[in-house]
């Protein structure tokens, strides 16, 4: 530290010259972009919306505000009551189909950029309610940006999907599974199986996510 304070007291002099000034401004100076400064405020200012459906809003947001897993060390601990003061949601529960079309006003009113996630297998696929009073995945009427699994999953899980969406917010996505295990295009009905049929219009969507995805 003591070594530290000598070297920029002598920059600061003007007693640095040549290679000894070109390696302390290697040292201390750092170039980026504007969007990466930006991505990376925003993924450590986020603020959640208190919102929650059903059983799985014991573990978030109620737990993960809690002292043992402490959402403040992201930055994101400020909850918001209010969807105009908000631009993240938690989706922790199943969404019946009475409840979609307020869940998708609330999504409406949030502040831009937003983001969602998906917390459970009930608002990621309905889990175990596979009947029509829930909706099979909160994907059918809003977009969807992190999904985590579980029944309900631990707020360590919740966390993990949380700095998921953090690299995603600062534009260093983690890859999918499908692009990590080269495994595009399997689908189970793009993989020709008995009951495989795609549905109208289905099989020109996926030839245009290929397109925009480079598969």
């Amino acid at each position: 530290m003591r070594e530290r304070q000598l070297r920029a007291r002598d920059m600061l002099r003007g007693d640095l010259e040549g290679e000894e000034l070109e390696r302390y401004v290697e040292e201390k100076v750092v170039m980026t972009s504007f969007e990466k400064v930006l991505g990376w405020a925003r993924s450590n200012s986020i603020f959640p919306l208190t919102f929650g459906l059903a059983c799985c809003a014991i573990e978030a947001p109620i737990s993960i505000v809690t002292a043992r897993y402490d959402l403040a060390r992201f930055g994101a601990e400020a909850l918001r009551a209010s969807p105009r003061q908000a631009d993240m949601i938690i989706l922790s529960g199943r969404v019946s189909i009475k409840m979609a079309p307020v869940v998708r006003r609330l999504y409406d009113q949030m502040l831009e950029p937003k983001w969602v996630m998906a917390m459970g297998a009930c608002s990621s696929s309905a889990g175990m309610f596979s009947n029509y009073a829930v909706v099979q995945g909160a994907d059918k009427f809003m977009p969807v940006d992190i999904y985590v699994p579980g029944c309900p999953p631990r707020p360590e899980a919740v966390l993990y999907g949380f700095t998921k969406l953090q690299r995603k917010i600062q534009g260093n996505p983690d890859p999918g599974w499908r692009q990590r295990y080269n495994a595009l295009g399997s689908e189970e009905w793009a993989r020709g199986g008995p009951r495989s049929e795609p549905g109208p219009g289905d099989r020109e969507a996926y030839e245009r996510v290929r397109e925009l995805t480079g598969a």
